[in-house]
This record gives structure tokens, sequence and C-alpha cells, in this order.
């Protein structure tokens, strides 16, 4: 006890000492022994006020309960909002008609003729409100690196000396006999270029083609500023004037659609969509929203028997792949999805269960475990 009351004293005297000789200058401050020591302050000496919870049966219990709860109802309703969706998957990639373009597309010498088949299909319930039709395919890794990186974003959004000299990360998909590729990338050379025209065949009288909107379906951002084309006050060929189409399409990036000029280059709907990676092999992109302008289709799609007329030329058999045309409405939480109020179900069921053993533990166990056999 003597021993430690003179060690407190040596420090007290050299602090003292420390602190008269830095006052009288022969001392500079920042040196000696005790210059990478803290400021006596609360923060840096952890004098802090804190709070430290006593993790007790009666505080943790409750919370298991509550938030177990919490989780149960929200999956519930969410998967009630994910019930209220209506979705209708029409396969086509060899069905019926659509068997002969399959074949056909299996020869990559035969890519650039055209084949057309019809698909008929029925609508059992009609879907109200808006409706929005989506292509899918099954078992397409749009999520590799080396496919999502094989694009040049400096291109897409208009820049003269990246539509003439390409980015090396497109390769091999950078040049076709020496002319640069707009757009670059296998990205690009792989967008879906299958065509639809969906009609509706009323109990009495003819078809009637079903109208889409086949603008407006990208985000605003890709739209206004991810994508652009090359600024110049001459037509858009003249300005891609000196550039190769991807291997694989069939016509120049400046005639994607030709029944709007507003619509082609690199601010075309269709490529902004494709160009967006899915995350997961089976997805569906958006290709274009029910036009209620029309009476028969004001409040929705009615039910009863529809076609597709479809442009296939889009081949899957290369990656054992399928495709389908994806009819759905949407709700505040988006389409039909299932996977978020299955997860918070089973995360409200697991938390439910720990917090009923945590309970038996207690009730056996006794406060301060007195019940527990040794």
């Amino acid at each position: 006890m003597l021993a430690a009351k003179e060690h407190e004293v040596e420090w007290l005297l050299d602090e003292w000492l420390f602190a008269w000789c830095v006052l009288m200058g022969k001392v500079r401050a920042g040196t000696g022994p005790f210059a990478r020591r803290p400021d006596n302050s609360a923060f840096k000496q952890q004098r802090l006020p804190a709070w430290s919870p006593s993790l007790t049966p009666y505080t943790v219990l409750p919370v298991f309960y509550f938030l177990a709860l919490v989780c149960l109802l929200l999956g519930v309703w969410l998967f009630t909002t994910v019930q209220n969706t209506q979705q209708l998957k029409v396969d086509y990639t060899d069905n019926g008609e659509c068997a002969t373009c399959f074949k056909m597309r299996e020869d990559p010498n035969n890519a650039t003729m055209n084949c057309d088949c019809v698909i008929n299909f029925q609508v059992p319930k009609a879907f109200q409100g808006d409706v929005f039709i989506y292509y899918g395919l099954i078992n397409f890794h749009q999520n590799l690196r080396r496919y999502m990186d094989s694009r040049d974003d400096a291109q897409l959004v208009g820049r003269k000396s990246s539509l003439k000299s390409p980015s090396s990360y497109c390769k091999p998909f950078d040049y076709d006999n020496k002319l640069p590729i707009a757009p670059c990338g296998a990205v690009a050379n792989s967008m879906f270029n299958d065509s639809f025209k969906l009609m509706y065949h009323p109990p009495a009288g003819n078809a009637v083609t079903v109208p889409l909107y086949r603008k407006g379906i990208t985000w605003y951002t890709d739209k206004n500023v991810k994508f652009r084309n090359p600024s110049a006050n001459t037509t858009l060929q003249q300005a891609f004037q000196g550039t190769a189409q991807p291997f694989y399409w069939q016509r120049p990036v400046y005639e994607l659609d030709p029944a709007d000029p507003y619509n082609n280059g690199f601010i075309n709907d269709d490529l902004i969509v494709w160009m967006r990676e899915a995350a997961f092999p089976n997805f569906k992109k958006l290709y274009g929203i029910l036009n209620r302008a029309e009476s028969t289709f004001s409040n929705g799609l009615p039910n009863g028997n529809y076609s597709i007329a479809i442009s296939y030329n889009f081949p899957v058999k290369y990656f054992q792949g399928r495709k389908e045309v994806v009819i759905s409405t949407v709700t505040w939480f988006g389409g039909q999805n299932n996977f978020l109020p299955i997860a918070y179900l089973v995360s409200g069921g697991l938390i439910f269960i720990a917090a009923i053993v945590l309970t038996m533990v207690y009730v056996k166990a006794g406060r301060n475990g007195k019940n527990m056999e040794e």
C-alpha cells in the first residue's frame, strides 16, 4: 500500500515538473515521455455516460414475441397484396406453329431469314386496371461478369470518340471488317429481337388488335441520362456513318423502329430495357403497356380468346432456354413475386419458435437458474 502511494506521488511530481517546464519554455510541447498521452477529457478518457442494458427474460422475451408478430403481420399483408395481382405466362418456344421457327433458328446461317408464327391462348379471368406485357427468358444468364462488362457506356452516352473507337471491354464484338460496331459488346449483340402483335377474339365480331404503348417503358435516368444519340446537325443515319451493326442484328441501330423516327439509335426503348441486365437467369422485361383509351379495353384486358402473332428471331437452342410472353397486373408492391412475403413469414416463424424455446428454458430453469439440475 505504501509503495503504491509513493508511486502516485512520484507520478504527480513528474506531471507538475513537466507542466512547469513547458510554461517556462524549457521543454517544447508535444515532446517527452507523456507526449502521446490523450487529453484529460471525458471523451478521450472514456468517461462518457453510457447505458448498459440488463438482458433479463423480462426484457428479451417480449422483444422476441414482438418481432415475431411484426414479421408475421408483414408477411401476411405482403402475401395478400401479391395474391391480388394476376399473371399469365404463354410459352411459345417450340409450341404450335413456332416449332418450325425454332428449328430454323438452330442454324446460324438462317439468322437473317424472317419467320412468323401464331400462338392461341385463353384468358380465363379478366385483367382489371393497368396491364403490362413482358417477354420472358429462361436460363439466360445476363449476370455473368464478363457479359455485363462487355459494353461501352461512353459510346452509349453519345460520345463521338467512343463511337469510332469502342472500348476494349467490347472484344470480340468491337469491330466488324475494321468498322467499329455501334452499339458494341456482348450485351447489345444478344439483344432480344422478337416482336409481338396481340389480338383479341371477341365472341361476336372480328378480331381486335390489342393496343400497346411501346414507348415510356424505360427508367427515366436511363432514357435521359445514360443513353444519348451522338450529337449531329445531320440525320441519325449520317451520325452513325462509318459504323457497323452488331453481328446478329437484322437492321442497324438507327433503324430499330421504322414507325417512329424519334425512337431510334441509342435511345430506342427496347434497346435500353435490354441493356439493363437481369440479376437472375430467369427474368422478364417490359415490352409494352395496355392502351386503355379504346372502349374495349377501358377496364383492362377482358377474358376470352387471344392470339399472338410473333416475329420469331431470337434463338434459344444454344443455351437450352425458353421464351414466353407474360401478361401481368401490378400493385404498389410490384408484380407477382412471393419471395419477400415468404421471407417475412419464415423469419417470423423462426423468431417465434426461438421465443417459445427460451420461454420453456426460463420456466424450467427458474430465476437465476435455481431449478436447473447440476
